[in-house]
């Protein structure tokens, strides 16, 4: 179980990894990750500074909620697939919806949470599992959601497996697109791929492993 002091440290060498990445460091947001962690991480994150928390599934974002103290500030981010569902249970917990990569979630979210802030999931790669609308149709849903009333802060994607130099050309695209579309926010990169994230334009990088160790039952991902 991840402590306060150990997730502190971590998170010391997580801002001198992004430091060593860009003069700017203190523009490059910490989202601590802690799908598969419990509650218990969540609170060794906030203890250490990093008030936004990201979640993949909704079962896990709403028991982790359930125990942690009402008084506490927090940002949820949820990361995973917009399930329609789910999206009644969360819209009012959710600070920043970053995987919207289908008009239908849009509007589903802006059905329960007018005007919630959201971030576009781009595909930059191909794969199984991997989330994400299409490069070319990443402008016309921005202008969808904006349409609906949603706040559309930036872009976000995920890097390929392998080699983080892979993920490269992929970022620098999605920061490049990100400003021609007038967005602020980039999330990209995590805890195996954010130096080149950050130095390619990441804004927001998910950090998981390298905070709170390998997620249990799926040790060395990376993620």
């Amino acid at each position: 179980m991840p402590s306060p002091e150990s997730v502190a440290e971590a998170l010391a060498v997580v801002r001198r990894r992004i430091a060593s990445a860009t003069a700017r460091p203190e523009r490059v947001e910490v989202v601590a990750v802690t799908k598969g962690h419990g509650a218990e991480a969540v609170r060794s994150a906030l203890a250490a500074g990093v008030l936004d928390v990201g979640e993949n599934y909704a079962r896990e974002l709403l028991a982790k909620e359930a125990e942690l103290p009402s008084g506490s500030p927090r940002r949820w981010h949820f990361l995973g697939a917009v399930q329609r569902n789910k999206v009644p249970e969360l819209a009012a917990l959710v600070a920043v919806w970053q995987s919207v990569d289908r008009a239908e979630e849009a509007r589903r979210i802006a059905s329960f949470r007018p005007g919630a802030t959201v971030l576009v999931e781009v595909a930059l790669f191909s794969g199984p599992g991997r989330g994400g609308v299409a490069r070319p149709a990443a402008a016309g849903l921005v202008e969808e959601a904006r349409s609906l009333g949603l706040a559309v802060a930036g872009l976000m994607a995920v890097g390929p497996p392998g080699p983080p130099e892979d993920a490269r050309q992929g970022f620098r695209w999605l920061a490049s697109e990100a400003r021609r579309l007038g967005l602020s926010e980039v999330s990209m990169g995590m805890s195996a791929d954010l130096e080149v994230a950050v130095e390619e334009g990441s804004t927001m990088v998910r950090v998981g492993t390298a905070l709170f160790g390998p997620r249990p039952g799926a040790p060395g991902l990376g993620r």
